[in-house]
């Protein structure tokens, strides 16, 4: 193959269709948009417009509070990570941590930290470091024989 020989694939690139160019191109008069009116016309701002009756999501209330600060946690659970040692995609033998997770592809990217839950069983004894740990979490690990590491500032906000 040479380079002057590279072709795109049949029907790769498709010309686009010639507008506003008379009645017997099909797309001449309005060019596809219709009639006339709002829609007719550039900068077109229809969504939510109920014709000048105020729209449903000014009448409603608003609700609730969002924490501009909030922490975003990676949740792990048990029984994944169990599922995960099982497969072979991580050592029981090492210290799990963020790094071990991310490459396991059990965890996406880590933000705020990972936080380990309960859900599932654990029967390997296994030593995990994480940014924080539900109560039944610590203690599922604890009685399979493994231990959880967490730093003292999450382990104080999370009694």
């Amino acid at each position: 193959m040479k380079l002057n020989e590279i072709r795109d694939n049949p029907g790769a690139r498709k010309k686009a269709k010639a507008i506003g160019r008379g009645i017997g191109s099909g797309k001449g008069k309005t060019s596809g948009r219709g009639g006339k009116g709002q829609t007719a016309r550039s900068g077109v701002a229809l969504a939510g417009f109920e014709g000048g009756q105020t729209p449903l999501h000014r009448r409603l209330p608003k609700r609730g509070f969002v924490k501009p600060f909030r922490k975003a946690y990676e949740v792990i659970n048990l029984g994944r990570l169990q599922r995960a040692i099982d497969a072979g995609k991580i050592d029981a033998g090492q210290t799990i941590d963020a790094a071990v997770l991310g490459q396991a592809g059990l965890i996406g990217k880590v933000e705020d930290g990972v936080r380990l839950l309960a859900q599932g069983e654990i029967t390997s004894a296994i030593t995990i470091s994480v940014s924080g740990a539900s109560a039944a979490a610590i203690a599922a690990v604890e009685k399979s024989g493994g231990k959880v590491i967490v730093p003292v500032a999450a382990e104080a906000a999370a009694a």
